[in-house]
């Protein structure tokens, strides 16, 4: 092997070691834009995620007013018809006499 094709050999593997190492610096930098793309989007999801949680709880905190006001509703409608059909069965009321006349 000569002085020349060696000189020529190592300058050659020289050349492509400098070229491995730009290669692996930008490889580094993308790596790093990745990771640092991935932790914006865990942290979006995670805001999304407590977004949706808080809608969630909200959302049954309402429906347990809803049905609270329901309940009492149809209770004080029970009690009106309890007391309609009352005045229905009573003898000598407006209602009752009216009936008894027809």
């Amino acid at each position: 092997m000569s002085d020349d094709n060696l000189e020529r050999r190592v300058t050659a593997v020289e050349a492509e070691v400098a070229e491995v190492r730009r290669e692996t610096a930008a490889a580094r930098a993308l790596a790093a834009g990745v990771n640092r793309d991935v932790a914006d989007y865990r942290a979006e999801l995670r805001a999304h995620t407590r977004g949706l949680e808080a809608l969630r709880q909200a959302q049954i905190e309402r429906y347990a007013e809803h049905k609270t006001d329901l309940a009492t509703g149809l209770a004080r409608v029970e009690a009106r018809l309890q007391h309609i059909v009352r005045l229905l069965r009573e003898p000598g009321t407006g209602a009752g006499t009216a009936n008894a006349s027809r």
